[in-house]
């Protein structure tokens, strides 16, 4: 396989330890009565790709499934439970990252952009690690603080790069507490064969074996600017690859917010999707569709890599006996846009860039071939990573576990609606709020002062705004009483606009 990385055998295995060991009481975890004796407890490997949407996931039976299939993550469902209704409350990466780790939300944990999480506060690792498990992350990590928590990690610096990456290991923090700022040991191949390497690494020499494990192996891919492995260049090639209904959205009767974001394809923002050279010779509809094409192939040979690796992990933990005890998730860091709308990227709180993918394989848990449509939220990861360790949530935490969904039970008192919130950065994509039940979802763009309804049983691309339809009057009252409940049981000032970061010790300028 292209790019097999510099993996160094010659670095110590960590000492084992008994599994009676540092149960450690800290920050509230408590062992169930289950984990005393021989441990146990199940291994849990949480994958996480950069903007792989459901959309692109073949399980998930969208346009793209015959195209280009992921039969690898497929097995999860195959083997697991596919969840139909998962959601994330911010829809970019830092925040949504800063969410799965804390189990709270933007306005809670301090993130609400691209500035560094404060380690100080109870974090999913920290928690895990003091109950006895021996904790990893190696990948993608765009929390800026040096990770706290974690026994191993080797993280990329920020983005990091598709092609030869550097990361910085543990032991080569920078003293700053920025971890851009750390030691850098450079690798040679495509950022996701290499983050696979080091992964299985790990899992075969790394980890103490009398020790569950939570490991974190993050993909770059596909993130911009969609830089495949060389062996897939012609992956696709000759393919037409079926474009989205409201590719040619004209944006009627909807908020200013789309007329003014510069999240369409074909946008000079970043030069990602404009195609420039390739497509100067067109104009218009033609154009644009030449443009998406090529953005999709990108997009598609970069999903096809992180596949591809995923399945080199799921074989080993098969080959190696640990796939019995070891609960195996996987989701990507929020939805994304796949010319839906005419856009790419996320941030707003339509459906594309809202879901997220989330499977999940625990032999002898979970039946196969599971779905559950129950509403689950990014702040609930860490919950029900926890419940299922046996580990006891903190308080504070806003996410509540779903085991009970894995399981197949739903509680009568599970949620129906989901508050989600968009802070303004770049893009010119318009801040806002909002509420998703099953069936409804209601936005205002607080800035502009703009709002937007979607019946999404009847209009499930949400191509009408029946704001201001009188038929729908009774709806909007009902949801914006929903909406404001959920402000005030979540504690979020809707006049917070996420200027005032919590950064903790780390100082603003770096």
């Amino acid at each position: 396989m292209e790019g097999l990385g510099m993996i160094e055998m010659d670095r110590r295995r960590f000492v084992k330890r008994s599994a009676l060991g540092v149960l450690g009481v800290a920050l509230g975890a408590r062992i169930s009565e289950a984990a005393i004796g021989p441990d146990k407890r199940p291994n849990i490997l949480f994958i996480m790709s950069d903007d792989h949407t459901s959309q692109a996931i073949s399980a998930y039976g969208g346009r793209l499934a015959r195209v280009c299939p992921t039969p690898n993550i497929d097995r999860l469902a195959r083997e697991g439970m596919l969840f139909e209704n998962c959601f994330v409350t911010n829809s970019i990466c830092t925040p949504s990252r800063s969410a799965i780790m804390t189990g709270k939300y933007s306005h809670k944990n301090g993130v609400y952009k691209f500035t560094a999480l404060d380690q100080s506060q109870p974090t999913l690792p920290k928690i895990m690690q003091r109950a006895g498990y021996h904790t990893s992350l190696i990948g993608k990590y765009h929390l800026y603080s040096n990770p706290v928590g974690l026994d191993y990690f080797s993280v990329l610096p920020g983005q990091g790069d598709y092609h030869n990456p550097e990361f910085i290991r543990k032991g080569d923090e920078h003293p700053s507490g920025w971890v851009g700022r750390g030691k850098r040991t450079a690798y040679q191949g495509h950022s996701s064969d290499v983050i696979a390497d080091q992964a299985l690494e790990y899992l075969k020499n790394r980890r103490p074996e009398d020790k569950p494990f939570l490991f974190f192996c993050h993909f770059k891919a596909p993130h911009d600017t969609w830089e495949y492995a060389g062996r897939y260049r012609d992956f696709l090639e000759d393919a037409e690859i079926p474009e989205p209904p409201n590719l040619f959205d004209d944006y009627e009767g909807r908020s200013d917010m789309l007329r003014e974001q510069l999240q369409y394809i074909g946008s000079d923002w970043g030069d990602h999707t404009n195609f420039e050279e390739d497509t100067e010779h067109l104009k218009g509809q033609a154009r644009k569709k030449k443009q998406y094409q090529l953005y999709i192939k990108k997009y598609l040979r970069c999903v096809k890599g992180v596949d591809d690796n995923v399945g080199r992990i799921l074989d080993y933990l098969d080959e190696s006996g640990l796939a019995e005890n070891t609960i195996v998730m996987y989701t990507g860091d929020q939805g994304f846009f796949l010319g839906e709308h005419g856009l790419y990227d996320k941030r707003i709180m339509y459906e594309e860039a809202l879901r997220m993918p989330f499977l999940v394989r625990w032999p002898r848990q979970i039946k196969p071939g599971a779905t559950s449509n129950g509403m689950i939220l990014n702040v609930d990861f860490a919950p029900t990573i926890m419940a299922a360790a046996g580990v006891q949530t903190p308080a504070e935490m806003q996410g509540r576990s779903f085991l009970p969904l894995l399981k197949g039970n739903q509680p009568s008192d599970w949620r129906t609606s989901m508050y989600y919130r968009y802070y303004y950065s770049h893009f010119h994509t318009e801040p806002h709020y909002g509420v998703r039940t099953y069936r409804h979802k209601l936005i205002y763009f607080d800035r502009i002062k703009q709002w937007e309804l979607y019946d999404l049983r009847m209009d499930p691309r949400e191509m009408n705004n029946v704001y201001g339809d009188p038929e729908y009057q009774r709806v909007v009252k009902e949801l914006k009483r929903e909406l404001k409940r959920l402000q005030r049981e979540l504690d979020d000032d809707p006049a917070d606009i996420g200027d005032k970061p919590g950064l903790g010790a780390l100082a603003s300028n770096h």
